[in-house]
């Protein structure tokens, strides 16, 4: 390797640079070297890049490789020169760039590695070798090789501001992949991926074990079969997940043998399996000479396998697909001659078809992800274990009727009482229903009201149920076979309607006839009510009933692909977002701003046509999908009204609310925007509109998209706001109910953004969880929390308060948080005894064992720990006796329930949580009423605007002063 470098004065230098560049171009004209390649440019936040395709692969071109560099920092391009370091080199290069464009210095690892099934391809498959011997960089030295069994892994260290060209040594002319990792990223994701294939091999382990025991104790030929696959699938993910070469030597060639030895065991297990569970030589000789010479060609190439890894491989993918597709016919041929064993067999068969779908996708390189070659080992792990259970159940069926008859009925009986369905009985020779309990009592009936002829439940059913009800019973006792499984609704004596589901099958008598249908009849109408609940939920808005986002999305993708095909499609998109909202929330109370959406709400539907479409797409931003108006002017009046309608007063509590929007809007022009596309383009612009002081509706332009809020940049405005001190907390009153003194303070954390004003912890929070920025955050609002407590101390005196501060999921996953709260606590002299750390639950269940942990190392350092938003969740009543939490905090949300059972449910929670000696926070409490119930009930604190809204530290100062204005004498 050689380059060329002269210390010459600066005129001279350009000239030589000039003449040096032009020498090298004529050269490498001339001597059909490879050329420049461009540097890929890499900072500090790069995990992980791919650099296949920026990877220039140059083949036969013998033992020297010239090429020249990328562009250095001075803009020259230098040329050089590497020779092989193997004798067995067959004259592949691969070339690449890099550029280290940050103000440090970066360590990274070049990993290739030697075997991935994406691409492989289905014919010749590539099994997998070594792929890089060496890698020489333009500067320094020949890079260090990382020992790895899976792939080739060079160490690099890139100086700030280098461009530095690699020229790597193939072993073959094939490069499947190439990477370049951060070295901890590299190292966790083969952990996680190490503790992943640990976990499926432990399973396929113990499934093979577990089949062949069964087969040593039951012995059916279905089971031995089963095990082979088992042991087929084990032996392919060793291969797959690498688990054989640290068991046995093996070397890259050794390695593609033993893979394509294991697709060939895995192709012939199947179709083992497939001929013995499905007893095909019951159903055609010939079946068992096709299926004998299938299998013996299949033996045939363990041998093939040696000599030629590539074909052995290729034709048992081939069998493998093909024994899929024959297994599939077989098996719809085999369910519809009602054979047991085809039908049991019809979920593990799906499976399997969809199993080799996506292994289709894979080898032909459709699907390209680097979890999608584990994921398909665990799913043959899955596949093997449904075959299990599906053969178990089918060959330890026979003793299921063992124990006598009346021992059956015995526990049938008793499960029927235990269930407490009604048994619905109806003596089909007699026309007469009895159901036992009598239903009509759930009904409000008199008793013995639905007992009778079947046609008299036909005037209580519904009008749209009467008719289905009536044929359900015709055809079933004109076919008599069949099993009855209905669901109808019947009027109650309230009017309303139940609604049942009836499950019953018929008996029949000596001459084939149906004497009678007995079965269980049960009320279901909870669970038809809460379906309709979620369905609602999931589709429209709880607050406001209009449609959510991805109904917005949906409806709007539907007429996008009726645009192309009609002129009089024409969508205009329109985003109308509520200036200061937030505001009204600080100042009035969430209760306030509800309203206001829902007056807003109004407001606007009185403005769209039946063909437009309103939707709520947010916290206060509204979307609409505009179809009544196409005409550009008529376009910009309806946006204009739209924001009048707005502007008009709100009347709230003898209070005159004035409100603004801003509005942003798209039309559609483009036939390859779609629903997703057109809507960002519509909320740029209303950002735009927010940006250029609200009040106003701006029109999309494409100059926008540019400008668009970006993550990366408020990610990096929080790193430069942590740095500055530009975030703050506010503290909000907690009051004793008893005799509404303040019993202390819960922090809330606040970001004035220099630029873009007041930013809601809801967006900056996420934000920061998932980047290394939370720590930062969380412990700077458990320092300033705990500072502001001294320092009120100090000006007031010891009093009797706590504050209570916030813990997020990646705080609580710290190894460090212990160590760092005591280090806070004693730097800032604070009584650990007045501080309160809030979890939710879902933050507690992420690792429960870790939390456990942790929680119990702060609870003996003398913290307090409450459970924040008991009752939004799935508020399990271990989670209070498993995790030592001394205080609950009941969520607004069931604070503020309308319904009748909320007293109860209040009720409920304050005792047990003082039976179990532990403290109650209710918050959003509305009304002073509501505080003297809760405090009756036995609630200790209450915490919402009604007490106070969230303050600065100098005005809680103020406040403590005022209220206890002799402690400091004291």
């Amino acid at each position: 390797m050689f380059l060329n470098r002269h210390p010459l004065f600066p005129s001279a230098r350009r000239l030589l640079a000039l003449l040096s560049a032009m020498m090298v171009a004529f050269c490498l004209i001339g001597s059909g070297a490879a050329r420049a390649t461009e540097p890929v440019k890499i900072s500090r936040e790069d995990t992980a890049l791919d650099l296949t395709a920026t990877t220039e692969i140059y083949t036969g071109r013998g033992d020297a490789f010239q090429v020249s560099t990328a562009p250095g920092t001075d803009g020259i391009v230098r040329r050089i020169e590497v020779r092989s370091s193997a004798e067995n080199h067959q004259g592949d290069w691969a070339v690449f760039a890099l550029a280290n464009v940050s103000e440090e210095q970066l360590e990274r690892v070049i990993v290739a590695p030697h075997f991935r099934l994406v691409n492989s391809k289905l014919f010749w498959p590539d099994l997998g070798s070594q792929r890089i011997l060496s890698i020489t960089p333009s500067e320094g030295f020949a890079l260090d090789r990382q020992p790895s069994d899976e792939a080739d892994v060079f160490r690099i260290t890139l100086n700030p501001g280098s461009v530095i060209t690699f020229v790597a040594e193939l072993a073959g002319p094939d490069l499947p992949q190439i990477y370049l990792w951060q070295p901890d990223a590299y190292k966790d994701t083969v952990n996680a991926f190490t503790l992943y294939r640990g976990i499926v091999l432990g399973i396929a382990g113990l499934l093979a074990v577990f089949l062949t025991i069964l087969f040593v104790v039951k012995g059916t030929s279905m089971l031995p079969a089963t095990a082979a696959l088992a042991w087929a699938v084990l032996a392919y993910i060793c291969v797959d997940f690498g688990f054989l070469s640290k068991l046995i030597s093996i070397t890259a060639g050794d390695e593609r043998i033993w893979r394509a030895g294991t697709e060939v065991f895995l192709a012939a297990g199947l179709v083992i399996f497939l001929f013995t569970y499905l007893n095909l030589n019951r159903w055609h000789q010939h079946l068992s000479y096709a299926t004998l010479a299938w299998i013996l060609g299949l033996g045939l190439l363990f041998g093939v396998a040696i000599y030629d890894p590539a074909i052995a491989a290729g034709i048992a993918r081939l069998s493998f697909a093909l024994t899929g597709t024959a297994g599939i016919i077989l098996i719809a041929y085999l369910g519809f001659n009602r054979y047991d064993r085809a039908i049991l067999l019809v979920p593990a068969w799906l499976l399997i078809l969809v199993w080799l779908f996506g292994a289709w996708l894979t080898v032909t390189g459709q699907l390209s992800n680097d979890i999608v070659q584990p994921a398909l080992g665990g799913g043959l792990v899955l596949i093997v274990l449904l075959i299990g259970f599906t053969v178990m159940q089918h060959a330890f069926a026979g003793g299921a009727y063992s124990q006598g008859l009346f021992s059956d009925l015995e526990r049938q009986s008793l499960a029927l009482t235990g269930s407490g369905d009604t048994v619905w009985d109806w003596d089909v020779a007699r026309d007469r229903v009895v159901t036992i309990p009598d239903i009509s009592a759930q009904l409000g009936l008199s008793p013995g009201t639905m007992h009778g002829a079947a046609r008299n439940w036909l005037p209580r059913l519904h009008p749209d149920d009467r008719d289905r009800f009536r044929a359900t019973l015709d055809v079933l006792l004109e076919h008599r076979k069949g099993r009855l499984n209905h669901e109808f609704r019947v009027r109650a004596e309230d009017g309303h309607y139940h609604w049942l589901s009836i499950r019953a099958r018929p008996v029949l008598g000596a001459n084939g006839e149906i004497i009678r249908c007995v079965g269980t009849i049960i009320d279901v109408t909870e669970q038809k009510n809460s379906i309709d609940r979620l369905l609602h939920n999931a589709l429209n808005d709880n607050l406001t009933g209009l449609p959510n986002r991805q109904i917005f999305l949906d409806r709007l993708q539907s007429i996008l692909s009726l645009a192309p095909g009609s002129s009089a499609v024409r969508p205009t998109v329109i985003t109308i977002d509520i200036d200061r909202y937030r505001q009204v929330n600080d100042v009035l109370g969430i209760a306030a701003g509800d309203n206001i959406l829902i007056a807003l709400t109004r407001r606007l539907r009185r403005l769209v046509k039946p063909q437009d479409t309103l939707a709520r797409l947010g916290s206060d931003e509204f979307g609409l999908i505009l179809m009544s108006e196409r005409d550009p002017a008529k376009v910009a009046d309806f946006a204009d009204a739209v924001s009048k309608a707005i502007m008009v007063p709100l009347n709230f509590g003898n209070r005159e609310i004035n409100l603004t929007a801003s509005i942003g809007l798209v039309s559609w022009v483009d036939q390859q925007e779609n629903a997703a596309g057109l809507l960002d383009d519509a909320e740029l612009a209303m950002f735009r509109a927010k940006k250029a002081g609200g009040n106003r509706v701006e029109p999309f332009r494409p100059a926008f998209r540019a400008s668009g809020t970006d993550r990366l940049q408020l990610e990096t405005d929080l790193k430069r706001a942590i740095e500055r001190k530009e975030l703050s907390l506010v503290y909000q009153p907690i009051v004793r109910l008893v005799d509404a003194e303040i019993a202390g303070f819960e922090a809330l954390m606040r970001w004035e953004h220099p630029k873009r004003g007041s930013i809601s912890p809801s967006e900056f929070i996420p934000i920061a969880e998932s980047s290394d920025l939370i720590n930062q955050l969380g412990m700077f609002a458990f320092e300033q929390a705990t500072s502001d407590l001294t320092e009120w101390q100090i000006q007031t005196g010891e009093l009797p308060i706590f504050v209570s501060v916030n813990l997020s999921s990646a705080q609580l996953l710290n190894n460090d948080l212990y160590d760092d709260i005591r280090a806070v606590l004693n730097k800032n002299h604070c009584d650990p005894h007045k501080v309160k750390v809030e979890l939710t639950e879902s933050v507690v269940m992420e690792n429960p064992e870790q939390a456990r942990l942790v929680l119990e190392k702060l609870k003996d350092a003398g913290l307090k720990l409450a459970l924040d938003d008991f009752g939004t969740g799935h508020s399990s009543l271990a989670y209070l006796t498993r995790f030592p939490f001394d205080t609950i905090k009941i969520d607004k949300s069931l604070v503020r329930d309308p319904s009748d059972k909320r007293s109860i449910l209040l009720r409920s929670v304050i005792t047990m949580a003082r039976e179990l000696e532990m403290q109650v926070v209710a918050e959003g409490i509305e009304s002073e009423e509501d505080a003297i119930q809760l405090a009756q009930m036995g609630c200790d604190f209450g915490q919402s605007f009604l007490f106070g809204p969230p303050i600065g530290s100098e005005s809680i100062q103020r406040l403590l002063k005022e209220r206890f204005p002799l402690m400091k004498r004291a």
